[in-house]
């Protein structure tokens, strides 16, 4: 591990090893708890690999029952806890800590309901994103958010972090397709939040759990609606001698009414790798490529590309191609599917940033991005679920250079900087975890971080559940809201935080 500051390791927990694997075995089969060195080596770190840590013990369960029982033990106890799912996310929410038992949740992998009448599946939290899509699609049904890394991606991740996708424009991230779920709170109590409907009396705390990141609750249990299939779908592939064109044919096309299923941009440098990559033939001539994707009915969805074809010709656009089967037009997405392992060729290792801006400052930010290239030697390509202003600067570096990553870190804190700068936020979709812990007094002054603070203690008293995480650790007493905030004031007030 770097510098990065976590909790303090206790030293007694670690001590106690021994005592707390043989506790364990009392309500969890000895085969499902891990705790030598080479067994625990693979849950060291997750998708942001530049952090590794291996936990003091990994534990498995497969019931519910078996989930409140290790956390009521580990909360009499006062053992922290890291709860896993797939392992895929990019800000490290699930890196464990030294005397943490990790939680992994990789047995709840099944789906346990379809139900067609009330258009909804009930599924296990590490059933993978698209293995939803797999159940229903024969009906023509799907599952509308679909993160990159869908295919490997659980869905109760999808809801810790309120992951989003190239169609989240249309469709919405998690949060906007999620019904229902069941979570064990930190002293083992088992309670459900929404259901099969879409709305539920009471306060939200359906929503309040979305994005939480593991730190008020372990799902268990996910409930989340699924739509019909479109009766036509097509894709625009065009290409853009400037970033500032393609910026300013996606904010007329949002400004004209037209709200597209998925629309992307990508800079010549990640199309360049990703046709190296996976063949995706996209222009090489273009400075920026952008898919427009539109779905509904054949008359619909015709009128609808001829409008974003005279809108991309009127800024500039320097080529266009209109999918004429779904083929083509999955082959648009494989490619942009394929943007971040294609960067793998680029330098050793890379850096998914996650940011939101205001699609007006899309050109801002880029040069603001290619500057700070420039200033700390490291290259960089960008992505953007550009509809909704999510942006996914890719910063290049070698992992093994310790002065290498240091300037990672810092280009890519000063990225999100501009972009709470601008009027954005932190992230877009992958969360807050370790990653940009120390930028929320960015985003957030200390009054909106202690009502933050004050659900998370109710909830978790002890602070057990995934602790270092989201909040910035710069004192013992941080937990209780004693968080240094530069200046008291909060940016861009009047901007509505979604």
């Amino acid at each position: 591990m770097t510098s990065l500051k976590m909790p303090k390791v206790e030293k007694s927990i670690v001590s106690m090893k021994d005592t707390i694997v043989s506790d364990l075995k009392k309500f969890i089969n000895s085969k499902n708890i891990l705790s030598h060195k080479d067994e625990l080596k693979p849950y060291e770190t997750d998708a942001l690999s530049a952090y590794r840590q291996e936990p003091l013990l990994v534990v498995l369960p497969e019931t519910v029952e078996e989930v409140s029982e290790v956390l009521k033990y580990c909360n009499e106890r006062k053992i922290k806890v890291v709860p896993r799912g797939a392992g895929t996310g990019l800000s490290g929410g699930s890196l464990p800590l030294a005397d943490c038992v990790l939680l992994s949740m990789g047995k709840f992998n099944k789906i346990l309901e379809v139900d067609y009448k009330n258009r909804c599946v009930v599924s296990q939290p590490c059933v993978t994103n698209l293995a939803i899509t797999h159940a229903v699609q024969e009906k023509g049904f799907y599952y509308a958010p679909d993160p990159s890394s869908q295919m490997a991606c659980s869905i109760g991740g999808n809801v810790a972090e309120n992951s989003g996708g190239v169609h989240s424009l249309k469709y919405g991230a998690t949060t906007n397709n999620l019904l229902g779920i069941e979570v064990v709170l930190m002293d083992g109590t088992i309670t459900k939040f929404g259901g099969k409907t879409m709305d539920s009396e009471g306060y939200d705390f359906l929503g309040l759990m979305t994005g939480s990141e593991g730190l008020l609750g372990v799902i268990t249990e996910v409930t989340v609606k699924i739509l019909k299939t479109p009766e036509v779908v097509k894709a625009a592939l065009i290409g853009f001698p400037s970033i500032d064109d393609a910026g300013n044919c996606v904010s007329e096309i949002i400004a004209k009414g037209i709200i597209p299923a998925g629309m992307e941009i990508m800079d010549k440098a990640l199309t360049k790798a990703t046709n190296d990559f996976a063949k995706s033939g996209y222009p090489t001539d273009a400075e920026a490529m952008m898919i427009v994707e539109l779905d509904g009915t054949e008359k619909e969805v015709g009128e609808l590309i001829n409008k974003v074809q005279k809108i991309a010709e009127k800024n500039n656009s320097s080529s266009i191609k209109i999918s004429k089967t779904n083929e083509e037009r999955l082959k648009f997405w494989a490619g942009r599917k394929a943007a971040f392992p294609a960067c793998g060729v680029l330098a050793p290792d890379y850096l998914c940033m996650d940011g939101s801006i205001p699609r007006s400052k899309l050109a801002e930010v880029l040069k603001e991005i290619d500057r700070l290239s420039k200033k700390y030697d490291l290259p960089v390509a960008n992505a953007f679920h550009a509809g909704d202003g999510n942006l996914h600067p890719l910063i290049m570096f070698d992992a093994n250079d310790k002065e290498s990553l240091r300037k990672t870190e810092e280009f890519g804190a000063e990225i999100l900087k501009y972009c709470v700068k601008v009027g954005g936020a932190l992230t877009g979709e992958h969360g807050v975890g370790i990653e940009k812990r120390e930028l929320m007094c960015e985003a957030f002054n200390n009054t909106d971080i202690q009502q933050q603070l004050t659900i998370k203690v109710a909830l978790d008293p002890n602070s057990l559940l995934n602790p270092g995480k989201v909040y910035p650790i710069l004192r013992k007493c941080a937990e209780e809201g004693r968080v240094h905030v530069h200046g008291g004031k909060t940016k861009f007030p009047d901007i509505p935080r979604f």
